[in-house]
């Protein structure tokens, strides 16, 4: 199995009390540790508004940052999760994204959807199109950039976007350009959106929820004439993790307590939970057996978040330890 790590970006209130002249310096820590592996990419949110709620805390933009750990780091991977098509032109995503893959040696990814946080569409001035709509531009956008990394031009006359010669030179540092996520596990279109395009795929982490989304895109492959094998399947999950079961427990403390100047009870209460049952909760010996399951369902790329990353790293520590020999391939 391999493994991402996302590093904190303030998105998920994770800088939160930390001076904002260290934020810089905290997220390239959690970088250059992830270099030290076994992680093989690191990861940030393209959002700009914070969760669960919109707050004033701060948090940092993801091609910027994508630059920034282009130049600042040598060997990991570097990804999105995931960009939303609709707030950057495409042709203007795919150059960026090149610049960033030539200054990075070829170690860009790019992570990318249709999007869905309404209130920073809406604060931002992009409106808040219906869902159909946001998909078609991610559908046409995908068909822009393909053209860009292989070919260095694109044209397309789209019901969303039209370039008419669009030169993006230098093409991607990475033969066949820039290696393609398509996240979201829409299944009529979404899902079908991946089959066409996607180099890796990522949905919905849980047992089930996996192995359906799976068939799903099994069925989508076959229609359009695709290698369902060929992608790549992954998930992201909230790492709690802990020695012991008090050592969880404490954890997820921890985690409530972290939360609760910043957000109302009610948003306190659904964001305790959803760390509390994740599926990578638990001892090592827990998380590596869900693990083990998973990859038998065919999920061979797990993208892990910890919340507690830039106060302490021991809960990484733990994993690298304990669960990612167990999963070692």
């Amino acid at each position: 199995m391999r493994f991402g790590l996302f590093v904190p970006q303030g998105w998920r209130l994770d800088l939160t009390g930390i001076d904002p002249a260290e934020h810089w310096d905290t997220m390239l820590g959690i970088a250059r540790l992830a270099e030290e592996g076994p992680f093989e990419s690191i990861w940030v949110y393209d959002h700009l508004h914070t969760v669960p709620v919109p707050t004033d805390e701060p948090m940092y933009e993801a091609w910027a940052l994508m630059a920034a750990f282009a130049a600042a780091t040598s060997n990991v991977r570097l990804g999105q999760m995931c960009t939303c098509m609709s707030y950057r032109n495409p042709a203007y995503l795919a150059k960026f994204a090149t610049t960033a893959d030539v200054i990075s040696g070829g170690r860009v990814e790019m992570g990318i959807g249709a999007g869905w946080y309404e209130h920073e569409w809406r604060a931002y001035g992009y409106g808040f199109p219906p869902p159909g709509e946001r998909l078609g531009r991610l559908d046409e956008g995908v068909q822009i950039m393909r053209q860009l990394w292989t070919e260095g031009r694109a044209t397309l006359d789209g019901r969303h976007y039209q370039v008419d010669g669009a030169i993006s030179r230098p093409l991607p540092a990475q033969d066949g350009g820039i290696p393609l996520w398509i996240a979201g596990g829409g299944e009529k279109k979404t899902l079908r959106i991946a089959a066409r395009y996607a180099n890796y795929t990522n949905f919905a982490g849980g047992a089930a929820d996996f192995a359906h989304k799976s068939e799903v895109l099994a069925a989508h492959c076959k229609d359009v004439g695709t290698d369902f094998d060929a992608i790549v399947r992954s998930a992201n999950y909230n790492v709690v993790i802990g020695e012991t079961e008090k050592d969880v427990q404490d954890r997820l403390a921890w985690l409530r307590a972290h939360y609760e100047p910043h957000v109302p009870a009610d948003a306190l209460e659904s964001t305790y939970r959803s760390f509390a049952t994740g599926p990578l909760v638990g001892t090592p010996e827990q998380i590596a057996e869900r693990l083990t399951e998973l990859r038998g369902l065919g999920m061979t790329y797990a993208i892990t978040y910890f919340a507690e990353a830039a106060y302490d790293r021991s809960g990484i520590d733990l994993f690298v330890r304990d669960v990612v020999p167990a999963l070692a391939d």
